[in-house]
């Protein structure tokens, strides 16, 4: 999947939280949970376009890795919503279905970078000077 497919898929996932969202009963509970959902499952497409800007694999990584958790928190805002009888199961089963596999995607994302840096960082570089175990004097 390309970059551009799922930025526009987790902006889709954020536009679907938001709506779901706005169909919730207007009491405390649906208030704060919707609050939950509406906070985690917005920041899934954004912190996936950070991730897109990384500035390392180190940096790609740890920004993948909250897009991760933010589509794991969505799931379990949305399975706490249906479970408190505030969500009916088959409005919700859609938006969890695309919350784990945006789990899924990031977390092949995140093996697939951290293999690739290793096999880059394993790769000897004719470019690359060896270090002296001696310090240095300044």
């Amino acid at each position: 999947m390309s970059n551009e497919n799922l930025k526009q898929r987790t902006k889709k996932f954020a536009l679907d939280v938001i709506k779901l969202v706005e169909t919730l009963p207007n009491d405390r509970t649906s208030h704060v949970l919707g609050g939950q959902l509406l906070r985690a499952g917005t920041s899934v497409g954004a912190n996936y376009r950070a991730a897109c800007r990384a500035r390392s694999a180190a940096d790609f990584i740890s920004k993948i890795g909250i897009v991760e958790e933010e589509a794991d928190e969505s799931s379990y805002w949305i399975e706490l919503l249906v479970d408190a009888g505030k969500l009916e199961a088959d409005k919700s089963g859609p938006l969890l279905d695309e919350s784990g596999e945006l789990v899924a995607i990031s977390v092949g994302s995140i093996n697939t970078a951290r293999r690739n840096n290793a096999r880059k960082s394993a790769k000897p570089s004719a470019n690359r000077i060896p270090h002296s175990a001696l310090r240095t004097p300044h």
